[in-house]
């Protein structure tokens, strides 16, 4: 039976945005918890708070459709064989072909590379104040991935300015048909140059990721040249803002929690915890959507078909239902369940790298800095729902 409560409508701006560094957002959704676990906002989007709520919609593939082109056809023409974008079965052949090509050991394996790559990196920074994302937390993953990929390191900029062109697109009403046709534009560029680089592998393969997802078979099966560019794309975007995103968010949260990041020089096995504690409370993407392919009742309140539904990660990662003192970073946190990288089916690929990396970074930007101390006269500028990140990070060190 539906409860009208919880679904009032109010506008849809009624939210506060990240602009604070998400203290007035992390508030709201602690509200929205407590009074409305699903809202109906103004545009007709249904948002669920709750970690369990969050947890049912993203693994009920059955139920909950991770293809929201449907609110949008024909919008967005690089969506064709995106993982991020389909259901089984489709999501399960491709997800096998692009599991095979990139596995959590090919991420281990570039464990002595990344090391190097951030040591280059850190030999560049001269004096003892700059811009952590600049400097490192930018540069870091796009190296990686595009190395991982065979995609020439020094084409940095031009990754950059694909992302960056992505991520300024901001709407307020996701079912608007004009955001895939914009996508679509933005990608088409980044789309046409990985082309050539899959046309240049199947004639001459090499050692690298491109290569194996030419190569990769499963029963029969192949990718085609569409899915390997948006898989590749997929890589290439996600490897650079959310690990961006990632390591820029660590050092924020080492600001707000005196001591950890000394109790984490003193022991590096604290590491992989402080981390996984630094995806949870600043995750580098704050919603995932899905679209319900039947009516269907959550907390209370009857969801349509074909509506679409915001999961919020942020607040699944702060319910005190599931994380005592979920404000608190705490080093020794068991079970740690939380949602940066998504749930279910379609949980991220690349988390394997993205933890490999963050922790290799933090490793040695401790080795080399005795102290980082962010900037605090610094006003820091951060991105728009559904990113959780900054976009410059002045530090100082010693």
């Amino acid at each position: 039976m539906t409860n009208d409560g919880p679904t009032m409508t109010m506008p849809a701006d009624a939210r506060p945005r990240i602009r604070d560094g998400g203290g007035e957002l992390l508030q709201w959704l602690g509200k929205m918890r407590n009074e409305q676990p699903v809202w109906r906002d103004s545009y007709g989007i249904f948002h669920v708070f709750r970690h369990a709520d969050v947890q049912r919609v993203m693994s009920d593939y059955a139920t909950f459709s991770s293809d929201i082109n449907r609110l949008r056809p024909g919008g967005d023409p690089f969506s064709a064989g995106s993982l991020m974008l389909t259901d089984p079965p489709e999501h399960r052949k491709l997800r096998k072909l692009i599991s095979q090509a990139f596995t959590p050991k090919m991420s281990s394996d570039m464990v002595p590379r990344i090391r190097e790559l951030t040591l280059q990196l850190l030999d560049e920074i001269d004096g003892d104040e700059f811009d952590l994302v600049e400097k490192l937390a930018h540069p870091l993953p796009v190296m990686v991935i595009a190395e991982l990929l065979g995609i020439p390191i020094h084409d940095r900029e031009l990754f950059r300015g694909w992302a960056d062109r992505l991520v300024a697109l901001h709407v307020d009403d996701p079912t608007d048909i004009e955001i895939g046709r914009m996508v679509g534009h933005a990608m088409r560029e980044m789309g046409e140059y990985v082309m050539t680089h899959v046309r240049e592998r199947r004639v001459t393969p090499r050692d690298d990721l491109v290569s194996q997802l030419i190569a990769a078979e499963v029963d029969g099966d192949r990718l085609t040249d569409a899915e390997i560019v948006n898989s590749a794309c997929l890589l290439l975007l996600a490897g650079q803002i959310t690990s961006t995103m990632a390591l820029g968010n660590a050092f924020l949260c080492f600001r707000d929690a005196p001591g950890v990041e000394q109790a984490v020089r003193q022991d590096p096995e604290l590491l992989g915890p402080a981390f996984e504690e630094v995806l949870r409370l600043r995750p580098p993407l704050t919603q995932a959507a899905r679209l319900p392919t039947a009516d269907v009742e959550v907390a209370g309140v009857t969801l349509p078909a074909g509506s679409m539904v915001i999961n919020w990660l942020l607040s699944a990662n702060y319910d005190e239902r599931q994380f005592p003192d979920p404000f608190t970073l705490d080093l020794t946190r068991q079970p740690n369940r939380q949602y940066a990288f998504g749930h279910g089916i379609h949980f991220c690929l690349g988390a394997p790298l993205a933890r490999v990396e963050g922790k290799v970074a933090l490793e040695l930007i401790f080795e080399r800095f005795a102290e980082v101390t962010v900037d605090p006269s610094a006003k820091l500028e951060f991105y728009e729902d559904p990113m959780f990140g900054v976009k410059s990070l002045p530090v100082r060190v010693r």
